[in-house]
C-alpha cells in the first residue's frame, strides 16, 4: 500500500484542525480584507492560538470559510511572508514561522522575510551612500618579518591610543566588534556562569552568551542607558561580566552622559572581580560624546570599538583596548589560529583614519544620521536619542510588521533584542530613511497604533 494513503480517520482529523485554525481566524477578523486577515492571523500568532509549526488551511479553504475571494486570502498570505509571520514549508504548505525568541539565531529570525521591501529598515546597516571611498594607499603593507609580529601596525595603535577615552594598558585589532566580543566572553566566562546585560539588547550578544551556555540577566535603561540602581540589583546575582554600550545604543540610541558613566562605575567599584564590556558600535558616525567606565576602572574595563557603522561593515574591523591580564591571554590563543587580524586591512584603516577626504565623508555622515534620525524621531513625539536605529514603541509587534508591510516597509521585530517579557516594540533603522520622513513617519505611527486586542468571543 502506498505510503500517501490516507484513511478516512486521517481526513477528519485534518477537517478537524482546519476548522479549529479557521474558528481561531474567524473569532478575531475585524477587517475583511487582505490586511484585515493578515492581522487576524498575526493576533492568532500573538495570542498563542497558533504556534510556531502550525500548519495554515489551503487559500481556497480560506476563502470559502471567510467569504473572501482566493486573491484577497492570497494577498493577506503574501503580507504575512512579508512580515516574517508564516513561510512556506515544502509538502507541508504554510505554515506559521518558528519562534523570533527561540535562539540561537534570534536576530536572523527578527529578520527573516525582510528582502525585497522598497524601504528596508530592518537591518542595522549604515547608509552604502554614507561610507567613506577608499583612498589610495601610500606604497603596500609591509610584509611580517615573522609569525610573531606585533599584532597591531605600530602607527594605527599610535593613532587609535591619541583618541581612546582612556589609557589602555593594551590593544588590539580584531575582525570586527562581534568577533572582539566573541573572544572576550569566551576568555572570562565558563559554561554556568552569569551575564548583565542591557534590556534590550543588540539580539547576537544573547545569541553568543547562549552558546557559551551562559545565564543571561538583563537590567533595565532609560535614556541614558543602562540604569545605575538596574545595574546594582543584577550584580546581586553574582554576575562575571557585565556588556553595556556607551553611545548610539543598539536599537533605543540611548548614550551615556558623564554623570551615568561615574554612576555606572562607583556601583561597578563594588565588585572589582567583574570585568565590564563596552560595545561602541556606532563609533565615529555617533553624535554622541563618548564616555568610559576605563576613566574611573581601567582595571575593570574592555573597551570595544568598531568601525563598521563609519568606514564600512566588510571593512571588519574593531579595536580592543583592555587590561594586560584579560588581552594577553586572548591574544597567545589566536596565534594558534588566525593569529592576528591583516595588516593589509589594518593599513587601508589607518589611510581611512587620516585621509582627509575620509576625514570629511564620516564628519558628513555623522551629521547626516543625526539629522535623519531628529526628523522622524521628533514627527513621533520620541526623544531624538543617537545613532542609526529608533526604538518604536507599538500596540501589538505582529501587527505593526503587517501595517508596514503593506506600506512596503521592513523593520526589525523587539522581541528578539528584550530579555524576558517586555513592552512591543519595532526596531527601526531610521538612518537609511533619505526622504520623506514626515511620510515614513506617519506610517511608522499608523503601524504603531495597529491594535493587538482579539475581538471579544
Amino acid at each position: 500500500m502506498s505510503g500517501d494513503y490516507v484513511t478516512p480517520l486521517d481526513r477528519t482529523m485534518a477537517e478537524s484542525y482546519c476548522h479549529k485554525v479557521l474558528d481561531e481566524v474567524k473569532h478575531r477578523l475585524v477587517d475583511v480584507s487582505a490586511r484585515g486577515l493578515a492581522e487576524a492571523i498575526g493576533r492568532a500568532v500573538g495570542d498563542g492560538a497558533l504556534t510556531p509549526g502550525a500548519r495554515l488551511p489551503p487559500v481556497r479553504k480560506v476563502a470559502v470559510a471567510l467569504q473572501m475571494s482566493p486573491t484577497t486570502v492570497s494577498a493577506a498570505w503574501q503580507l504575512l511572508r512579508r512580515s516574517g509571520t508564516i513561510r512556506t514549508d515544502g509538502r507541508r504548505g504554510t505554515i506559521v514561522a518558528e519562534d523570533r525568541l527561540s535562539g540561537p539565531g534570534r536576530y536572523r529570525a527578527a529578520l527573516r522575510g525582510r528582502s525585497g521591501f522598497p524601504l528596508d529598515l530592518s537591518t542595522g546597516v549604515p547608509d552604502a551612500s554614507l561610507l567613506p571611498l577608499l583612498p589610495p594607499l601610500a606604497g603596500l603593507s609591509p610584509a611580517p618579518t615573522s609569525y610573531l609580529d606585533e599584532p597591531v601596525l605600530p602607527a594605527l595603535a599610535a593613532l587609535l591610543r591619541q583618541s581612546w577615552p582612556y589609557p589602555p594598558e593594551r590593544l588590539a585589532i580584531f575582525d570586527g566588534a562581534m568577533d572582539a566580543i566573541d573572544h572576550v566572553a569566551s576568555a572570562l566566562l565558563r559554561l554556568g556562569d552569569r551575564a548583565v546585560v542591557e534590556n534590550p539588547c543588540f539580539p547576537p550578544l544573547l545569541d553568543l552568551l547562549e552558546a557559551l551556555g551562559v545565564q543571561v540577566i538583563g537590567a533595565g535603561t532609560d535614556e541614558q542607558g543602562m540604569r545605575p540602581d538596574e545595574l546594582s540589583a543584577a550584580l546581586a546575582h553574582r554576575p562575571t561580566a557585565v556588556f553595556l554600550q556607551p553611545r548610539a545604543h543598539n536599537p533605543t540610541g540611548a548614550s551615556w552622559s558623564g554623570s551615568r558613566a561615574a554612576s555606572l562605575a562607583a556601583v561597578l567599584a563594588q565588585t572589582p572581580q567583574v570585568y565590564a564590556v563596552e560595545d561602541d558600535s556606532a563609533g565615529e558616525v555617533s553624535s554622541a560624546e563618548l564616555f568610559s567606565l576605563g576613566s574611573h576602572l581601567p582595571r575593570q574595563t574592555i573597551h570595544v570599538r568598531s568601525f563598521s557603522k563609519s568606514h564600512g561593515p566588510d571593512l571588519r574591523l574593531a579595536a580592543v583596548g583592555a587590561p594586560a591580564a584579560v588581552l594577553d591571554p586572548i591574544l597567545e590563543r589566536r596565534l594558534l589560529g588566525q593569529g592576528w587580524t591583516s595588516r593589509l586591512l589594518q593599513h587601508l584603516l589607518l589611510a581611512l583614519l587620516t585621509d582627509p577626504a575620509s576625514i570629511a565623508a564620516v564628519e558628513h555622515a555623522r551629521t547626516t544620521y543625526a539629522a535623519r534620525r531628529r526628523a522622524v524621531a521628533s514627527a513621533l513625539s520620541l526623544p531624538p536619542g543617537d545613532g542609526l536605529n529608533l526604538w518604536l514603541p507599538v500596540a501589538d509587534e505582529q501587527a505593526a510588521l503587517i501595517s508596514l508591510a503593506s506600506a512596503g516597509i521592513a523593520a526589525a521585530a523587539g522581541a528578539a533584542f528584550t530579555v524576558g517579557p517586555g513592552s512591543p516594540h519595532l526596531r527601526v533603522t531610521v538612518g537609511l530613511i533619505a526622504a520623506d520622513h514626515a511620510a515614513v513617519a506617519a506610517r511608522l505611527a499608523e503601524a504603531a497604533r495597529a491594535p493587538a486586542q482579539a475581538v471579544p468571543r
